[in-house]
């Protein structure tokens, strides 16, 4: 071999070498919650780690936290306070002190209540710093009603937004809001369920539901005010022939346990508590219908996306949902239901019932989810965020 040939391959050699010896990247993804029922948050880091970098994810530990198995490093720091004002502070300030003092290439910040550590925490290391908005925070219902704690969250978000380089949300009406706001690129990552199917592991007997009744369901983390849930079990009182599954959880759930006793359904409502994902979709699928009945009361519900729609639509069940520009896109796009037009039980109970003397509809409903469910998948958002994140990793 000529002398010039075998340098050139020792050259070579020598840039594999030294490009194997490179450290990983390592992301550092931060989350108030407690990890163990963010979907999104789980999908995008599994996507992420697709592209060969290190994952270590952050949140807080619960007293009733779920276990952890995932093949990422997860970190869930216990606080002195869960909620209110002191809950964020302390959370900011541990999570900027384990962020300055931990190696990270690049910080991945989910929510405005996570986004001023992430901020602080990527000047001082120099870092990278992207943000994942997962809905429109200054407008949830739990800011709106409450205008000082609203300004300050608007005056973070005013301060570090301009300043933010790569930046994705939920759907396109919440991006065009920060777009025209605040002058900044903002890519949209969908929440759609992962492409891998489901499966039915449990029938309705072993959940506690009837066989010869309609079974709807209303899932989630986030069964709040004003998200439909108390005209939907008094609803309940008109719809003899249906049967009721509420599972999860949200601030008003106890509320509604005392409102069926009181309106005389408790008999046609089963109540489960959050639980692991695949044990959620027995319900849904083994259910008629799925709900989603958030009001127009506030932004951030106007232009909300809930992953609950998908998770019905990969169940392969219809689904009833409110007349909201995102949701009821969705289901007159792939016609895979039924759009309300206002949330009174009587209007609910209507639905429901016209629903109920459609079997020819209900069974056109059921075959378009499975065209919907293969359109609306994660596997179609990866190529977005894997642009976002193919520079920096």
């Amino acid at each position: 071999m000529p002398w010039s040939e075998s340098y050139q391959h020792q050259r070579v050699a020598e840039q594999r070498h030294a490009l194997s010896s490179l450290p990983v990247k390592r992301v550092i993804v931060s989350v108030t919650n407690d990890l163990s029922t963010d979907q999104r948050v789980d999908k995008v880091i599994r996507s992420i780690r697709k592209l060969g970098a290190e994952l270590w994810l952050v949140g807080r530990a619960l007293p009733d936290s779920l276990p952890l198995d995932r093949p990422y490093r997860c970190i869930r720091m216990k606080l002195f306070f869960n909620k209110g004002p002191a809950f964020y502070a302390e959370y900011n300030l541990r999570l900027f002190f384990f962020l300055l003092f931990n190696r990270a290439d690049v910080l991945l910040a989910n929510d405005l209540d996570t986004l001023l550590a992430n901020y602080l925490a990527s000047k001082f290391k120099r870092c990278q710093l992207v943000y994942d908005s997962h809905e429109y925070y200054t407008e949830v219902p739990e800011l709106t009603g409450r205008p000082r704690v609203q300004r300050i969250w608007q005056r973070i978000e005013s301060w570090i937004f301009p300043k933010l380089k790569h930046v994705y949300t939920v759907n396109d009406s919440i991006a065009n809001i920060y777009r025209e706001k605040y002058g900044v690129p903002v890519k949209v990552v969908r929440n759609l369920p992962a492409g891998q199917s489901v499966e039915r592991f449990l029938n309705r007997s072993e959940l506690g539901l009837p066989d010869d009744a309609f079974v709807l369901v209303l899932q989630g983390a986030g069964i709040n005010v004003d998200r439909g849930a108390e005209e939907l079990v008094s609803a309940m009182k008109g719809l003899p022939d249906c049967f009721l599954a509420i599972v999860g959880s949200g601030d008003v759930v106890e509320q509604l346990k005392m409102q069926a006793k009181a309106d005389g359904v408790e008999d046609r409502i089963l109540f489960r508590p959050r639980m692991p994902y695949t044990d959620m979709m027995q319900y849904a699928l083994n259910a008629n219908l799925g709900l989603s009945l958030d009001k127009d009361t506030n932004l951030n519900y106007r232009f909300s996306l809930p992953n609950k729609v998908f998770d019905y639509l990969r169940a392969g069940i219809p689904v009833l949902v409110s007349n909201l520009p995102e949701i009821s896109k969705v289901v007159k796009t792939y016609d895979v239901g039924e759009v309300l037009e206002e949330h009174s039980p009587e209007h609910i109970e209507q639905v429901v019932k016209k629903i109920l003397s459609m079997p020819e509809a209900q069974n056109r409903w059921r075959e378009n989810t499975k065209f919907a469910s293969q359109a609306l998948n994660w596997e179609n958002q990866e190529e977005v965020l894997f642009e976002i994140w193919k520079p920096l990793v």
